[in-house]
């Protein structure tokens, strides 16, 4: 949930000096076969969702706050909005304190998601973190501070663990139950393994679970692809990896088409198939007007952020303050929390291009 700042974007795939130690289980998909699994899917225009009343994924996950019927509403409402998947964070903290329970709860929010026609990529680790809270807590989550952008999110598995190699094996057997178990689940689109690994200040100190994260979800078997979205040129070693060992290439930027469309011209360079998993930032010139025409054209697949407006509070801009007046021009989010529109003619492009699209034979 940054702006990525273009610049290099070509790191070298040869990884850090260390890479050497890792025994990879198996090599990124081949350029073949991730274009096989990527036909066979239609356009993939989506969203990154939490619900409207959850703060952040512990609200949405644990057990106490978890709400089906929410889901139900507003997986309804993407589907009459046209859209096919769903990005969708997760949280370790919750796993570790009822880990059958949790998968349980996947399970039933697959379910509705299916229902709607709507493929789901689960994120399973996150460095970002936009409040003072920067560690995941099990109970009641934070209270909204009107006007400050997502003061309640936090991360998973938070900064303490991820620099701690003692709380490992509890990760990679969190990493290890969650894909396991779904590995070969329709329902899942893609397993999307660590949200803007360095971001929050963590930099570097979040490389080497990130290796080691692609390395405990390969050996899960898993048929769904792997992937790392690649969100800043300045992190070289993370990018290598991220690279190195993705089997589809995803990306975010928060920018205008001259951006957007130099950052998919360098990508596509490297002959796998492109998913942007976060893009739409209003004030910044990333809209519908401007950037679905260029996934369109180059058919990229895209998961805008987000679906209705909520407790995260997405629509006002980063860096928003507590008691900062609503936005006249929103950041994100396109349903109000009455689940009317933001702005119709957004929602009349996103059908009419969905509809074109996927009627469209794929290139």
């Amino acid at each position: 949930m940054v702006l990525l700042i273009v610049a290099n974007l070509t790191p070298s795939l040869s990884g850090c000096a260390s890479d050497a130690k890792v025994a990879w289980p198996r090599q990124q998909w081949p350029s073949p076969q991730a274009w096989k699994w990527y036909k066979a899917e239609p356009w993939l225009v989506g969203f990154n969702y939490i619900p409207a009343n959850a703060i952040n994924t512990t609200e949405m996950w644990q057990r106490e706050t978890f709400d089906p019927t929410t889901i139900e509403r507003e997986m309804t409402l993407a589907q009459k909005t046209g859209l096919n998947c769903a990005r969708v964070f997760v949280q370790y903290l919750v796993w570790e304190n009822d880990p059958q329970g949790f998968k349980q709860r996947l399970s039933t929010f697959l379910d509705i998601a299916a229902r709607h026609g709507i493929k789901t990529m689960f994120v399973l680790f996150d460095d970002c973190a936009f409040g003072t809270m920067v560690e995941p807590f099990l109970g009641k989550q934070p209270d909204v501070n009107p006007g400050e952008y997502a003061n309640g999110w936090t991360p998973s598995p938070g900064p303490s663990r991820v620099v701690n190699r003692n709380a490992w094996p509890k990760l990679e057997a969190y990493v290890k139950d969650v894909i396991g178990s779904f590995r070969a689940d329709d329902r899942i689109l893609a397993w999307d393994l660590y949200n803007e690994p360095g971001n929050t200040n963590m930099g570097n100190k979040s490389l080497a679970l990130l290796r080691s994260v692609f390395v405990w979800a390969r050996q899960t078997g898993s048929d769904q692809p792997l992937t790392a979205g690649f969100w800043s040129s300045k992190l070289n070693d993370i990018n290598d990896v991220i690279f190195g060992q993705s089997d589809v290439i995803s990306f975010h930027i928060y920018a205008g088409p001259d951006a957007t469309g130099r950052m998919i011209a360098e990508l596509e360079k490297r002959g796998m198939p492109l998913i942007c998993t976060e893009w739409m930032n209003r004030p910044l010139g990333s809209t519908f007007e401007n950037i679905l025409p260029i996934f369109y054209k180059e058919r990229v697949g895209s998961m805008f952020w987000g679906l209705v407006n909520g407790k995260t509070q997405t629509n006002y801009h980063w860096g928003s303050k507590a008691g900062d007046p609503a936005p006249v021009v929103w950041q994100h989010d396109i349903y109000r929390g009455d689940l009317t529109p933001y702005d119709d003619r957004e929602i009349h492009l996103l059908q009419n291009y969905l509809r074109t699209g996927n009627s469209a034979p794929q290139p």
